[in-house]
């Protein structure tokens, strides 16, 4: 095209041209995902945006085995030689190519605290799966982009699986307490700056303690779990916090629980939604669940 053409050049995502020519070879949409190592919804989604950025329909959907329209056909026939090009090139066939992609999204907390610290051992036990972390925030309905596995500290729709029973119980940091009279029951909270975020009310561990206080409205708004555990790290207040996600700060004193047995459950669990089914989505999937369940174990010892 010469640099002068005043023509907007409209190209394709390379995903989406393998998705199309898959689809054409094997004339059915599942069995496309299948040999891409995708979901069928994924497969359909980018035949979808091709044709939306060509204006045209590539498939004649109504046909059973699913066949090309004449624009279709036409198309297929202009990309198989740039897609033949490019899968000739040595630097295309690196070992690394071989790997399988998983695209893994989690709220920030889950995957700053739960997640990144254990990815090694997953590494290591299945080094030919390239996996990418993507984050959510569901709170402000800010999703991550498409993912095969999904975790949500949201209810769960009928299909997913719980990966943590948690429960939440008062923590602070040792500044905060220093030179104060010790905590022997709730009611010595009285006083002490109460931590506040929308996604874990205080009013039902207050209430199961006896409590008939207000839900805390003085002091800053997180809309994140891990920012609560922050600011309770630098003894900014006292946080109803998960164990499960405080672990790390608890282990090395930078926070302690202030009250054993005095736990109630989390407003929401943490849980997981599985759209692709492969080997490599349930690879991850049984790794997980059997890390949750070490770590549900491991909190389980403080109180």
């Amino acid at each position: 095209m010469p640099a002068d053409d005043p023509t907007p050049l409209r190209l394709p995502s390379l995903d989406a041209l393998l998705a199309f020519a898959a689809t054409a070879r094997h004339a059915s949409v599942e069995r496309a995902a299948e040999a891409l190592n995708l979901s069928p919804s994924a497969v359909s989604k980018r035949l979808a945006g091709l044709e939306e950025l060509l204006g045209c329909s590539l498939l004649m959907r109504s046909s059973k085995p699913l066949a090309l329209s004449a624009a279709g056909k036409e198309y297929l026939a202009q990309i198989e030689g740039v897609l033949a090009t490019l899968a000739a090139m040595p630097q295309h066939r690196r070992a690394a190519q071989v790997r399988q992609r998983l695209r893994v999204s989690s709220p920030p907390t889950f995957a700053r605290q739960v997640l990144v610290p254990a990815l090694p051992g997953f590494a290591a036990a299945h080094p030919e799966i390239e996996l990418e972390l993507v984050l959510s925030i569901p709170f402000l309905d800010e999703r991550a982009p498409e993912a095969e596995i999904e975790i949500r500290n949201q209810a769960l729709e009928h299909e997913g699986q719980v990966l943590l029973q948690d429960r939440v119980t008062p923590m602070a940091a040792p500044a905060l307490l220093a030179g104060r009279p010790p905590l022997q029951d709730p009611a010595d909270l009285a006083g002490l700056p109460l931590l506040r975020t929308p996604l874990q009310a205080w009013a039902p561990w207050l209430r199961a303690q006896g409590l008939d206080w207000p839900e805390p409205d003085q002091g800053p708004r997180f809309v994140d779990l891990g920012l609560v555990l922050e600011a309770a790290a630098c003894g900014q207040g006292v946080a109803l916090a998960r164990p499960s996600l405080a672990l790390p700060l608890l282990q090395r004193g930078a926070l302690q629980i202030l009250f054993l047995g005095r736990s109630v459950p989390a407003a929401q669990p943490y849980g997981l939604l599985q759209h692709e089914d492969g080997p490599v989505a349930q690879a991850f999937v049984d790794w997980l669940r059997a890390h949750c369940r070490r770590l549900e174990e491991e909190v389980s010892a403080w109180g």
